[in-house]
């Protein structure tokens, strides 16, 4: 039987307060309350197409903005993520997905390299959610990929709704990771000739 591959953190600051629970090999079920609305729904459908099981409650200094909370969210996430692949034995390691969301399309692609790195590429002048500043996806991305230490680039091809981009990014981010995290049966050992990630 398979190792599980789980992980918890509670991490506290002055700035949030965050519980999160993973399991990498779930079915997409999730119980998210981070405070802001608009990316708890993002973070369900993260949950969703990433097959994550996801646990969350972020309390954090929304007075202030929602930038500590949904960076530190992204920060937890991809300790949790790179805890839960444990020696990475047996998994894809890369992913990548196209995810069109309406009039939007957007490109993820990942490669859990040990090697943190985020390339995030769109226009500018990229409309916001109605709720959460269009910055701060990228944050949220970019704290996932310097935790995880994963190579991630994220290209925004083209749309118009801030909703749209936003979701798009989102449901591409956890397709691609889910395939990069997937195990694969004829993988023997670490996916690199350098025998570690």
């Amino acid at each position: 039987m398979p190792k599980s591959r789980t992980a918890t953190r509670c991490r506290n600051t002055a700035e949030t307060s965050i519980d999160l629970s993973i399991n990498l090999d779930g079915t997409g079920a999730s119980t998210i309350d981070t405070g802001i609305p608009f990316f708890d729904h993002m973070l369900t459908l993260f949950s969703k197409h990433g097959l994550f099981d996801l646990r969350l409650k972020v309390v954090g200094d929304l007075s202030v903005d929602f930038h500590h909370s949904i960076e530190d969210t992204g920060i937890v996430i991809g300790d949790c993520l790179r805890e839960a692949l444990g020696t990475k034995v047996g998994i894809r390691r890369y992913g990548c997905a196209y995810l069109p969301m309406d009039e939007t399309l957007a490109r993820v692609v990942v490669d859990l390299s040990n090697r943190p790195h985020l390339e995030f590429r769109a226009p500018a002048g990229m409309p916001s959610a109605p709720n959460m500043p269009f910055s701060l996806v990228e944050e949220f991305c970019r704290a996932v990929a310097s935790n995880l230490r994963a190579n991630i680039h994220i290209e925004l091809l083209y749309g118009r709704d801030g909703h749209h981009i936003a979701e798009a990014i989102f449901k591409g981010l956890g397709r691609a990771l889910r395939d990069a995290c997937e195990r694969d049966p004829r993988v023997v050992g670490i996916p690199s000739t350098k025998d570690a990630l």
